[in-house]
C-alpha cells in the first residue's frame, strides 16, 4: 500500500500542473501579444536570481554539464516551445500532446534501462490521452501548424528533462537546484527575446500582473514543487499529473472565457482523472 507520505507528495506536486494550466489563460488574457519569448524569461529569470540569492548554493564542478542540460531541456526550450505555444494555440489544446508525456517517459525507460512499462500504468496513460482528446473536442478545432509542433517538441522535452533529473540527481537542495535550472535556463532565452522580438510596449496594471503571477506562482513556487516531485515519485507518476494541466486550462475557459462544453467533452474528464490516480497508484506501489 503507498505510504501516507507519498499520496502528500503526489498532492502536493499535482498543485504544479494545476497552476501551470493557468498559463494559458492569463497569456491570452493578460500578456502584451507577440512577445512569447519576453514572457518566458520574465517568468523564470527573476525567480532563478531571488532563489540563488536566497539559497546560496554553488553546483559542485562535476555537475556543470548537467545543469546547464537540465537547464535547457526543463526551462530553456520548454518555456520558449511552452509559450509560442500558448500564443498560437486556444485554451488547453497544446496539452493534447503533453498528456503524452507519461508515453514517452515510458519509452525512455523501455530503451535506456530495459524495463518495460507495466500494463497497468501504460493502459492507464493511453486513457488518459483519449481522455484530453475528448475535452478538448480535437474533432472540430483549427490547428496552428506551428503551435502544435512547439507543443509535440515541448512535451518531448519535458518528458527528457523529468527522466534525467531523476536519473542524475543532484547534491544541491531542491531550492537552488530549483533557483540555478530557472536562472540559466532563462539566460538562455534572453538573446531570443532581445534579438527576435520589439521591446516591450507600455505596460498595463493587467500586464503587470500577469507578468508578476507566471513569476511568482508559474515558476518560482511551481518549480520549486515540480523538482521536489522529480525527487520524491516515480518519472512516469509525474508525467502523468500533467495531464491535469489542460483540464484546467478548459475548466477556466468555460468559467472564465464562456468557452462551451459539449456531452462528449464533458465524458473525458471521467478518463483523464482514472488515468492520472490510476498511474499513480500503480508507479508508487512499484516505486520507481
Amino acid at each position: 500500500m503507498p505510504t501516507k507520505m507519498s499520496f502528500f507528495d503526489v498532492l502536493l506536486t499535482a498543485c504544479v500542473p494545476v497552476i501551470w494550466g493557468t498559463t494559458y489563460i492569463v497569456t491570452s488574457q493578460l500578456l502584451p501579444p507577440g512577445l512569447p519569448m519576453t514572457a518566458a524569461v520574465i517568468r523564470v529569470l527573476p525567480a532563478g536570481l531571488v532563489l540563488i540569492l536566497w539559497t546560496r548554493h554553488l553546483p559542485a564542478r562535476g555537475e556543470c554539464l548537467r545543469l546547464l542540460l537540465l537547464s535547457f531541456l526543463n526551462i530553456g526550450a520548454f518555456q520558449a516551445l511552452l509559450f509560442v505555444a500558448a500564443y498560437r494555440l486556444p485554451g488547453g489544446i497544446a496539452a493534447l500532446l503533453g498528456a503524452c508525456q507519461p508515453l514517452v517517459l515510458m519509452g525512455l525507460v523501455w530503451v535506456v534501462e530495459r524495463r518495460a512499462p507495466r500494463p497497468l500504468i501504460l493502459a492507464a496513460a493511453l486513457l488518459g490521452v483519449g481522455g484530453i482528446a475528448l475535452l478538448l473536442d480535437v474533432a472540430h478545432r483549427q490547428w496552428d501548424m506551428i503551435g502544435l509542433a512547439a507543443a509535440a517538441c515541448g512535451a518531448v522535452v519535458m518528458a527528457c528533462g523529468i527522466y534525467l533529473t531523476r536519473r542524475w540527481g543532484s547534491s544541491l537542495p531542491v531550492l537552488s537546484l530549483t533557483g540555478w535550472q530557472l536562472l540559466l535556463g532563462g539566460g538562455m532565452l534572453l538573446p531570443l527575446a532581445i534579438f527576435t522580438e520589439p521591446g516591450l510596449p507600455v505596460l498595463t496594471g493587467w500586464n503587470f500582473a500577469g507578468y508578476a503571477y507566471l513569476c511568482v506562482f508559474g515558476a518560482l513556487i511551481a518549480y520549486a514543487l515540480w523538482f521536489r516531485g522529480v525527487r520524491r515519485l516515480p518519472s512516469v507518476s509525474v508525467a502523468a499529473l500533467g495531464l491535469l494541466s489542460p483540464v484546467t486550462a478548459v475548466i477556466l475557459g468555460w468559467w472564465l472565457l464562456g468557452q462551451q462544453l459539449q456531452g462528449l467533452q464533458l465524458l473525458g474528464l471521467a478518463p483523464v482523472l482514472a488515468s492520472v490516480y490510476a498511474v499513480q497508484w500503480g508507479s508508487i506501489t512499484q516505486r520507481g
